[in-house]
């Protein structure tokens, strides 16, 4: 028997306490540090995250338009590169050496790229092929031949895109669901999820005080290259924390069977393996959860279709790599307080007062408003410039707020609203469309929602520059978030009936138990009664 079924119950929480801090104080010896490692590799890719939108983006003959092409032709495929290679690894190699095997060149790289690689870029660059190559492309793929340019740069973008695939998803939420009971979990999660944000909190202005280092350096000094020295020297301090810190939960807290107990850790069922084919005839034959892969679907495309071309507008308005830094640096902060007050205070009050439906909605619609702000402003610029010159301000710098209002709502809206919403709608599912569904939408809405964005913006960069299809980006946007508010709509309908059906069926077999259980005792009175009178009725 574990320490854990010998020691008395600890006490319920208060309102409040449950609410806010639902944790009890022996708890803290494996909360804290779970939350400590959570935060250090958050911190992390938050720096990655703005610094490598600002090194592809401010690039020498690149902008906006590379992303796409990263995405598709450099993001994807070496992420099937590396999981190719962590699966050969994890036969191998105990849990322990995996998780420093993993996290390890990743350091290293990031190291090198400040002291090595960005230093000595002029040098690696192949600026006179990618001009030839240049000359041979369509004039709006651009991007691709800025990605042969820059390489070295690239290579940091795809870098610091796994890191928030392989740092975040596999390496923290596999080792968290293989260490944390059921019990736990459903306190433990929500505090890591508010731990990543104060990660943003933290790292955000860490970018801008080392961005804004331009402003104290002598003149003709690359204040660029120095604030990447700061930068990753930060990222390699928190990557080996994160190591350190996984070192010391191994040791002292994985030994405690107050905490962990391979015996009483529920392992998560496996999942089953649909491929690509079986997935969609899955989705095709049910209309619940075909609406659901569409709800993942949009917002991956939309995301992606506003991001590109809000960081073009971006690059125009900061085409210096510091200042471009030091607003991605705002950017996350104001992101993470966003996220942190729709987590506490907004996405479940909306839920429980206004429904499912209401609570599904809130992300599509205040894309939708924002994002007819933000396109009006790109495309007519020329209109409005009166206008809002007489505000004060340029449509390039109101495209620039409003874009990130968009995306900084989107992403706490996310979090807070779309997240729940969406793994509710499992919850009344039989448990065959519950688990295969969820496996067909990881597999449809994960590819098509990630790609699927930056192939539409491919197709669209043939025909010309990110500035002539702006408006093409705009109706197509807006033709995916009406897709998604039908979707949600339909959804939120099923969902109640759905919902309403197995209540109907729970209240039935609840009722056919109480029938049960009140004839058994009649039938047993009658039988007695009968008895009775059998024995003193004359022979």
């Amino acid at each position: 028997m574990s320490e854990t079924s010998q020691q008395t119950k600890p006490p319920a929480f208060g309102k409040w306490r449950s609410f806010l801090w639902p944790i009890h104080k022996f708890e803290l010896k494996k909360l804290i540090p779970m939350l400590l490692l959570f935060f250090f590799i958050n911190f992390n890719y938050t720096i990655l995250r703005d610094t490598k939108d600002s090194l592809i983006v401010t690039a020498p003959g690149s902008g906006a338009e590379a992303i796409p092409f990263l995405k598709v032709w450099a993001v994807l495929p070496l992420a099937v590169l590396f999981m190719v290679i962590y699966s050969k690894m994890s036969n191998k190699l105990s849990k322990q050496k995996l998780f420093t095997a993993t996290l390890a060149p990743f350091i290293i790289f990031f190291a090198l790229f400040a002291l090595v690689i960005y230093p000595m870029r002029d040098v690696l660059h192949p600026h006179d092929f990618a001009d030839k190559m240049q000359a041979a492309l369509p004039a709006g793929w651009s991007g691709l031949s800025a990605i042969v340019r820059n390489w070295t740069f690239s290579l940091f973008y795809v870098m610091a895109e796994l890191w928030g695939s392989v740092g975040i998803s596999l390496l923290f939420w596999g080792f968290a669901n293989d260490i944390t009971r059921v019990s736990e979990s459903k306190r433990f999660y929500a505090m890591f999820g508010l731990g990543a944000n104060i990660a943003m909190l933290c790292s955000g202005p860490l970018i801008i005080a080392f961005s804004n280092i331009r402003n104290r350096v002598p003149e003709g000094v690359d204040a660029w290259g120095i604030t990447l020295n700061y930068l990753m020297l930060m990222v390699v301090a928190s990557g080996l924390l994160a190591l350190a810190t996984y070192y010391w939960i191994n040791r002292n807290v994985l030994t405690d069977k107050r905490f962990y107990d391979p015996e009483d850790v529920k392992k998560a069922k496996e999942k089953p393996k649909m491929s690509l084919k079986e997935s969609f005839m899955f989705l095709a034959r049910s209309k619940y959860i075909l609406c659901l892969a569409i709800l993942v679907i949009a917002y991956g495309i939309s995301i992606n279709l506003v991001e590109v071309t809000w960081k073009s507008q971006l690059k125009l308005q900061y085409p210096n790599a510091n200042d471009y830094s030091t607003f991605m640096g705002y950017f996350s902060t104001v992101t993470g307080a966003m996220t942190i007050f729709m987590m506490l205070f907004v996405g479940g009050n909306v839920i429980r007062r206004f429904g499912w439906t209401a609570g599904a909605l809130v992300t599509p619609i205040s894309l939708m408003a924002t994002g007819a702000v933000f396109f009006a402003c790109i495309i007519y610029k020329a209109p409005l410039a009166g206008v809002i010159a007489y505000l004060g301000t340029t449509p390039l710098m109101i495209a620039v707020v409003f874009g990130m209002i968009q995306n900084v709502l989107s992403k706490s809206a996310k979090y807070s609203l779309f997240d729940p919403t969406k793994e509710m709608a499992y919850i009344p599912l039989d448990q065959e469309s519950k688990v295969k569904g969820k496996a067909a939408i990881d597999v449809v809405g994960a590819r098509l929602g990630k790609a699927g964005g930056s192939l539409i913006q491919m197709a669209l960069l043939s025909i010309g520059p990110l500035a002539v299809i702006t408006p093409y980006i705009a109706g197509i946007l807006a033709v995916i978030i009406i897709a998604w508010l039908a979707a949600g709509k339909s959804l939120g309908r099923q969902f109640r009936d759905v919902q309403a059906k197995r209540e109907q069926e729970k209240l039935a077999a609840e009722l056919e138990t109480a029938t049960i259980a009140v004839e058994k005792p009649v039938k047993a009175k009658a039988s007695k009664s009968s008895k009775v009178q059998e024995e003193m009725s004359p022979n």
